[in-house]
């Protein structure tokens, strides 16, 4: 519960190296600094914020992003969660020159990753993290040389990943188990995926696709091994861990041990199932 400054900063610091941290980037603070310092070209990774053209156009080079999806696909806030929601097989780093659009500039350079079936959006956010390093010491660097050329992105191929909301988190068990298991590997660890056991709120933190044949109503806990089972609208979801709110978090067997879950129990709100 206390304020830490950025990695980036700390690594800033310790190099000797000047940092500015705009409260606001569109008072025109930030374009006037870019400009007084004669920046050849400014790199902008998980920025957050849309940046006004004045300080897109303040470096010579103006400004290159790290976005981390394949584009067009996943142009947005969170392109790392929609594409585990979406169950992607792969996604990546795409170097991109900067422009008035969200993220519709022209293309230098994309690295592509492979998904394994179980990563969580915190995996991955660590994997496309190392690689986009890597391409900062490649191919942002070539671009810069230019060896490489930018290619304009098809717009007709693009999809959106907008922000998370708090809508976004709630877990329908109508869904099929695929669908569920990949949003919850999207929100963990954090926000995380949420239902309810009867008033009390349950954080899903990791669960799995079911393989014992069993079936239920959408919801409704129906087996209880190492994992439990919750039925889906196709198929059965093994909750692996979870968390009460303000409890540690604990794994299936536990949860009906503590009698968190009992067999039988619909997970969700009475309105999930209508």
């Amino acid at each position: 519960m206390q304020v830490h400054a950025p990695a980036v900063k700390l690594a800033a610091l310790a190099l000797g190296l000047p940092v500015h941290q705009p409260v606001r980037v569109k008072t025109g603070e930030l374009e006037l600094w870019l400009r007084a310092l004669e920046v050849d070209v400014a790199l902008v990774a998980a920025y957050g914020r849309i940046l006004p053209l004045g300080v897109l156009a303040a470096p010579k080079r103006g400004c290159l992003n790290l976005h981390a999806s394949i584009l067009p696909a996943y142009r947005g806030a969170a392109p790392i969660v929609w594409a585990l929601v979406n169950g992607e097989r792969a996604t990546g780093i795409s170097l991109m020159q900067m422009d008035a659009g969200m993220d519709t500039g022209p293309v230098y350079a994309v690295r592509r990753l492979p998904i394994a079936p179980e990563t969580n959006a915190g995996e991955l956010t660590t994997a496309l993290a190392n690689l986009a390093a890597d391409v900062v010491r490649h191919e942002f660097l070539a671009a810069l040389d230019g060896r490489l050329e930018p290619v304009p992105q098809n717009d007709n191929l693009a999809t959106a990943a907008p922000p998370i909301t708090k809508e976004h988190l709630s877990l329908d068990w109508r869904q099929s188990s695929a669908q569920i298991v990949n949003r919850i590997r999207a929100l963990a660890p954090t926000p995380g995926a949420f239902t309810f056991a009867g008033d009390r709120r349950l954080k899903v933190l990791e669960a799995r696709v079911g393989s014992s044949g069993v079936s239920g109503a959408a919801g409704q806990v129906v087996a209880g091994g190492a994992a439990v089972e919750v039925a889906c609208g196709t198929g059965t979801v093994e909750l692996w861990r979870a968390q009460v709110d303000g409890k540690n978090a604990q794994g299936g067997r536990d949860l009906l041990n503590g009698r968190v879950l009992q067999l039988g129990q619909r997970l969700g709100s009475a309105g999930d199932w209508s």
